[in-house]
């Protein structure tokens, strides 16, 4: 009776290239996630492009082969309100995180924020500080998770965790 079903292990991912937020979420139908790791990889903004690059896909990679993941889950670039510049970057940076799931052979699952923001919090336009609150009550947090990027990062797990096995119990 007290049967949860199959668990999944989900990376999600909120890429940029100074910093990349990463969270590994297990979760499963009855909608009870766990948080089993999540964090920053961080570059170093004087280097030259190919070795930030690098930097990342080295964290990244640490990550994928840390887990039995199911699947990797990334937040969809949105340059709508972007420097162009920087939305390049950011595509390099997403690049990054593609290659290192397709390396490990991880299928790959794309969403747009507001997706994102809709599985979490019910509101696809919510507030960063509406996500990291639910977030905090989903995972049974002290408090909110931080950095931003971490909890991003775990809103884009949820999300994934969400679309494969249905509404949890908590929107």
């Amino acid at each position: 009776m007290g049967r949860t079903g199959p668990k999944t292990c989900v990376l999600g991912i909120d890429p940029g290239l100074a910093a990349t937020g990463y969270a590994v979420l297990e979760g499963g139908a009855a909608g009870c996630y766990r948080l089993l790791e999540g964090g920053v990889i961080a570059t170093r903004p004087r280097l030259p492009l190919e070795e930030r690059l690098g930097q990342l896909h080295a964290g990244l990679w640490k990550a994928v082969r840390s887990f039995e993941l199911a699947a990797v889950a990334v937040e969809e670039l949105y340059a709508g309100s972007v420097n162009p510049k920087t939305a390049l970057l950011m595509a390099h940076a997403r690049g990054v995180c593609l290659l290192a799931a397709g390396q490990a052979g991880i299928p790959v699952y794309h969403y747009p924020a507001t997706s994102i923001k809709q599985s979490v919090t019910g509101l696809g336009r919510a507030s960063k500080a509406q996500v990291q609150k639910m977030i905090q009550v989903v995972l049974k947090l002290d408090s909110p998770p931080r950095p931003d990027h971490v909890a991003d990062a775990i809103a884009v797990a949820i999300c994934h965790l969400t679309h494969t096995f249905g509404r949890g119990s908590f929107s």
